[in-house]
């Protein structure tokens, strides 16, 4: 046993609910049910949901439902309420700016608000070149907006993306995004000039090491596309919807390489891994790379819609005046909430609180997968890690497991999500406020419900 104190994760921010999971109902509840029959009278159809309860409240990290019920929340919302739902910090400035003025337009009014979130990306981002940022309100948009400064600044079109990606569901980003089903079926065609190849997966890679697995990309890039023709390569650096894919070293790296040789935009799509989601400010920081831009979105403020690219100045600055904006993007009260997201990021230093989320859900999960061969993987960093499930007998990817296992969870008041090419991963986003207690209640839940599955 080490002499070194364990660090033990406590509650922080959020409003004062009980840290508790509590069950009222069955899950979905009666009210939960009454508002699903009207949704399903007045939302899209193609508009799902993972789990049909209602919220009325959430903080630290649980959500509680119109019934009553309090889920532990292992999702944050698909990575966004990382400092917590509404917490303390973010909702006193969005109360405050809110009052003041809600819109503007930058473009047509601007405000410090905009100039000082701007600020804080271009000193928080990876390397110590001159940088400039805009602003947006997705992470679609943003990847978007990237793409369009790269193809700007190099003069060239064709764009680089991976198997396994996601990065949107706009147009351009559906063409960029690998799975077909639930994002892109039927809506093509989408934009040209968009080619594909192989990513790092170790799991599934065998004995092949990053660096060799990134030649062997380069050298089908530059036989299919050619240098001369590629603006941008972009890559999640853990890919997210894919299966929380960490690459194997060396493959990044000699990525960014040979962008660097080649006269090809580096982009960094951080919208799910950034803003201290994997133990550092931005999964590019793990691997040691500087991106020449990076995409965020997601855990930038509290749960209010922003996104940002923020790049080198050469790069940002090549678009013609007017080519980058729109309406919303760097609406005020949003950027009121990121200053306010930011620092709650560094003061209650939740990079090291993901660091502790990493360590005790590997924990548990390599001790079961040493007893049950379904385990395929276990992997990630931060509090962005997945468990991926394989039929032992043939290693095929299991997804029906996967459902019955996140099924069983939601019945028992667990929020997870799945993920993955194949459907057969269970990723964990916990909110980094969550507490220790709770968070290991989650767990064992999961947990037991392999075991019945």
């Amino acid at each position: 046993m080490s002499d070194v104190e364990t660090p033990v994760l406590t509650p922080v921010g959020g409003p004062s609910l009980p840290q508790e999971r509590r069950l009222i109902t069955a899950i979905p509840g009666p009210r939960s049910q009454e508002l699903a029959a009207r949704a399903a009278t007045a939302v899209s159809a193609a508009i799902s949901t993972t789990l049909p309860v209602y919220a009325v409240a959430a903080g630290g990290g649980v959500v509680v439902d119109v019934d009553g019920n309090s889920l532990i929340d292992l999702g944050s919302g698909i990575a966004v309420t990382s400092v917590g739902n509404a917490a303390p910090r973010v909702v006193e400035a969005i109360q405050r700016q809110a009052a003041q003025f809600t819109h503007t337009c930058f473009m047509v009014t601007p405000y410090e608000g905009y100039v000082a979130v701007a600020e804080k990306l271009n000193a928080l981002t990876p390397g110590d070149h001159q940088k400039r940022t805009a602003l947006f309100n997705s992470g679609a948009e943003a990847v978007e907006n990237a793409i369009k400064v790269a193809r700007t600044h190099t003069g060239k079109a064709a764009v680089v993306a991976f198997d396994h990606a996601y990065h949107g569901r706009t147009n351009l980003t559906m063409g960029l995004t690998a799975k077909n089903l639930p994002y892109k079926d039927g809506f093509g065609p989408f934009a040209g000039e968009v080619y594909r190849f192989a990513a790092s997966y170790p799991f599934r890679d065998g004995e092949i090491d990053g660096a060799a697995r990134a030649r062997a990309t380069i050298q089908a890039i530059e036989k299919q596309v050619g240098a001369h023709n590629l603006a941008a390569v972009i890559i999640e650096p853990i890919q997210g919807e894919g299966g929380f894919i960490v690459p194997a070293d060396g493959f990044l790296q000699t990525l960014v390489a040979w962008c660097r040789e080649s006269n090809v935009v580096f982009i960094a799509d951080e919208v799910q891994t950034g803003f201290a989601r994997t133990g550092s400010w931005f999964a590019s920081e793990q691997f040691g790379i500087v991106p020449d831009v990076v995409t965020m979105a997601k855990g930038i403020a509290g749960g209010l819609p922003l996104a940002a690219v923020t790049g080198r100045a050469e790069i940002m600055d090549s678009p013609v005046a007017g080519g980058l904006g729109g309406t919303y993007g760097g609406n005020p009260v949003a950027c009121a909430a990121a200053l306010a997201a930011l620092e709650t990021y560094e003061r209650e230093d939740l990079a090291a609180r993901a660091r502790r989320i990493e360590t005790i859900i590997t924990e548990r999960f390599t001790a079961e997968q040493s007893r049950d061969p379904r385990i395929g993987d276990v992997r990630g960093l931060g509090a962005m890690m997945a468990i991926e499930f394989i039929d032992p007998a043939t290693g095929e990817p299991d997804a029906a497991l996967v459902r019955a296992i996140a099924a069983e969870a939601h019945r028992q008041g667990v929020v997870v999500l799945t993920a993955g090419t194949y459907g057969n991963v269970i990723r964990f986003l916990p909110p980094l406020s969550i507490g220790e207690d709770l968070l290991a209640e989650g767990l064992d839940v999961v947990l037991e419900a392999l075991r019945n599955s």
